[in-house]
């Protein structure tokens, strides 16, 4: 029996018009793999709903002088305008902000209670006596007490990285008034997440092995147990939420984090009152699988589950976490204020087909990197992989089938030539298939333009235009073989470019994308086949140069700060287990390192003309762990050993009184984790140093375990 497939995309919320990287990093992205599960009829639900509670749609309320709900109905219609206009083909597009919503976040709430997995704490908050309410910590800025930065929010500086109380800012302002708030006591309901941990270990580790997460959402979800769970309020004080359903809660809602996953739950039961259960309580014979941006992992992966063990219901839990990175434009953020960026509710202002964006948007989609928008690339990425590629392919065999043979198809005689191609389709066909059901998104449509290459490349190879002057029935089986694989090709772009499909399949037979027809090379016979039409036209390089000067699309100078580049660096405390000459480069040693993770890693370093052997053997150095591995003379390094370099001097930092695994931090920055690989030019970025016999950045200590990390030689040069 085939497993329901139940599709979320992370609720987009309500106070924004979403860009490009937000369409890609949830709805767009699910789009595809929803599709892909009806045309090969598994029974699918695709739900989302707009997030619409919260602080930010109060402010945002405040701010436009209407009512939060006026706030909510026009961007909710927003929303459902613009994915309509991508084709997201939702079952359902619901809001938090509906009763059903109420009704199941109360219930629970409810049964948490009953389960005594929820706590009350009193704790001193932010408040504004000119505004009678509680601020939320990013509500409050001033200056950073570390850096002196004067834009500081309460959470967290953007400029130096630390994390912050409100009341450690220096001049503290509330964002909407600009008044100095107070702190005031006020009770909450927290989740106990201590006593939920070893369930939430447990469906981790049972849910990734069956969904096969991606390692950064499996990273990000294990770092949070590794550092411990802390019981989490799911209360605030606000107008705008649902309602407390217990005395003395009467003036709070429920915090916007702990309802909003929620909202995939209550749009399907708004959707399907009679049986949104055997979705949401059917763990057996559903699967779950959720798509959102790199910066909701936790709360679908931690928090949400952990909701929902605590109420000791049979509830259907994630099975597959899809993730993105961040979508970047010419190398700048989104910003709607300075016009930088195309927004969602601007693209069909362009006069580009909608599938075209869907396409560009897909084949760059941010998977285990931050991607970046540019006008240049878009236009090369669609002349050159699609129209060039797919459009070329459909165009020059139609045309030609048709001057030829008027247009009839009937079933060929077909060569052993002809037969080995077909095979050869089919077989990358159930690659095709394979990487799909895997959800490998932008890997399956690589795929899907790898086929229609490989149609280009048999058309050039087979020489038509020679072979129709010998040899009309030979060269009419070669066409014909080539018109099945343009109707599969059709078939297989319709999760992707689903008007782009239908326009290709109404050129040879008119069908719908179904997925049971591919490799039929028998379904052909006795059609005849519609006038060929251009797919799509070329993009012109004038077109593209208004649209970048319309949306701002000039690349700043490119500046990278030395801060934001360490973020991404790891560093760990290694042992040197064993030394040699590289077998092909007498001036590389290649070593055996243990770094504290149950392995040995290969490295190769140039010190052979700096170090012996022994003097190097058991030693423990420091080691740049999440690089890119590269082929250096055929070895396969994964990592670098760290040298302090200054003209014809050079030193190993060797740290001997610290452990095997130690991780290196700095002073005053915390320190986040790095799931990532890099390349050897992001680490350069850093600009790591040594001054005064001190390794640092931008004079931040470089530390481990809160002790300074130190040369012995080298007192002042660059790290290597």
């Amino acid at each position: 029996m085939k497993a329901k497939k139940l599709i979320t995309s992370a609720l987009p919320y309500v106070n924004n018009v979403p860009h490009l990287g937000n369409v890609i990093g949830c709805v767009l992205s699910a789009d595809v793999y929803a599709r892909f599960c009806r045309v090969m009829d598994y029974e699918t639900l695709y739900i989302c709903a707009t997030d619409e509670y919260g602080t930010a749609t109060e402010t945002k309320a405040r701010q436009e002088g209407v009512s939060p709900k006026e706030i909510c109905d026009k961007y909710h219609k927003i929303h459902k305008q613009i994915y309509g206009e991508f084709n997201i083909a939702f079952d359902f597009f619901g809001r938090t902000s509906d009763p059903e919503q109420t009704e199941v976040v109360q219930q629970i709430f409810m049964d948490l209670e009953c389960n005594k997995m929820v706590e009350e704490q009193e704790t001193a908050q932010t408040y504004c006596e000119h505004d009678q309410m509680f601020l939320a910590d990013r509500f409050v800025e001033g200056d950073c007490p570390f850096c002196g930065y004067d834009g500081a929010r309460g959470d967290q500086c953007d400029q130096c990285g630390k994390l912050l109380q409100p009341m450690e800012l220096k001049n503290p302002k509330c964002q909407i008034c600009g008044n100095t708030p107070t702190e005031k006591k006020t009770k909450h309901l927290y989740i106990k997440l201590p006593e939920l941990t070893p369930q939430i270990k447990d469906f981790q580790e049972k849910s990734n092995h069956k969904g096969k997460w991606s390692n950064s959402a499996v990273g990000v979800s294990r770092s949070w147990l590794e550092r411990g769970l802390l019981p989490r309020p799911i209360t605030r004080d606000l107008k705008w939420g649902i309602p407390v359903p217990r005395a003395g809660y009467e003036n709070k809602v429920f915090y916007v984090w702990f309802d909003a996953p929620i909202g995939y739950i209550s749009a399907t039961k708004k959707y399907l009152p009679d049986s949104w259960e055997q979705w949401w309580k059917n763990p057996d014979e559903t699967e779950l699988y959720q798509f959102m941006g790199k910066d909701n992992v936790p709360f679908h992966t931690v928090i949400f589950p952990a909701t929902l063990l605590g109420t000791k219901q049979n509830w259907t839990m994630l099975h597959h976490i899809n993730t993105t990175e961040y979508l970047n434009y010419e190398n700048q953020k989104f910003s709607k204020s300075r016009n930088t960026g195309v927004f969602a509710n601007q693209v069909t202002n362009t006069d580009i087909h909608i599938d075209l964006w869907r396409f560009y948007l897909l084949h760059n989609r941010p998977e285990k990197s931050d991607s970046n928008f540019s006008w240049d690339g878009f236009i090369e990425d669609i002349n050159s992989n699609f129209i060039d590629n797919i459009g070329n392919l459909l165009n020059r065999v139609l045309v030609f089938f048709n001057r030829y043979f008027k247009g009839k198809l009937k079933q060929p005689s077909l060569s052993d030539r002809h037969q080995e191609f077909l095979e050869e389709v089919l077989s990358e066909e159930k690659k095709i298939v394979s990487a799909f059901e895997s959800v490998a998104i932008r890997e399956t449509l690589n795929k899907i333009l790898a086929l229609g290459r490989k149609g280009n490349k048999y058309f050039q190879d087979s020489e038509p235009w020679a072979t129709i002057k010998t040899d009309s029935e030979y060269t009419q089986a070669t066409l014909t073989t080539l018109i099945y694989l343009a109707r599969d090709i059709g078939i297989l772009l319709f999760p992707y470019m689903p008007e782009t499909s239908a326009k290709i399949l109404s050129m040879i037979d008119g069908s719908t994308a179904d997925f049971k027809n591919l490799g039929q090379w028998d379904q052909l016979s006795d059609i005849q086949l519609k006038a060929p039409e251009i797919l799509y036209q070329k993009l012109q390089q004038k077109k593209i140069n208004q649209l970048k000067d319309k949306f701002g699309g000039k690349p700043e100078e490119e500046t990278v700060d030395p801060l934001s580049a360490w973020d991404k660096i790891e560093i760990k405390v290694g042992e040197i287990k064993s030394i040699q000459v590289h077998p092909s480069a007498d001036r590389l040693y290649q070593e055996e390192i243990d770094c504290g993770e149950g392995r040995l890693r290969t490295i190769v370093s140039g010190l052979v003309k700096y170090y012996q052997p022994d003097e190097l053997l058991g030693k423990k150095v420091l080691i740049a762990t999440n690089l890119k591995p590269v082929d250096l003379r055929g070895v396969l390094s994964e990592g670098m050993v760290l040298t302090a370099e200054k003209k014809k001097k050079l030193e190993v930092i060797t740290q001997e009184d610290r452990t095997v695994g130690s991780i290196v931090t700095m002073e005053n920055r915390e320190y986040i984790d790095r799931p990532e690989d890099i390349s050897i030019d992001t680490f350069f970025e850093a600009k790591i140093s040594v001054k005064d016999n001190q390794v640092n950045i931008d004079s931040k200590l470089l530390q481990i375990d809160n002790q300074t990390i130190t040369t012995q030689i080298v007192a002042n040069g660059k790290i290597k």
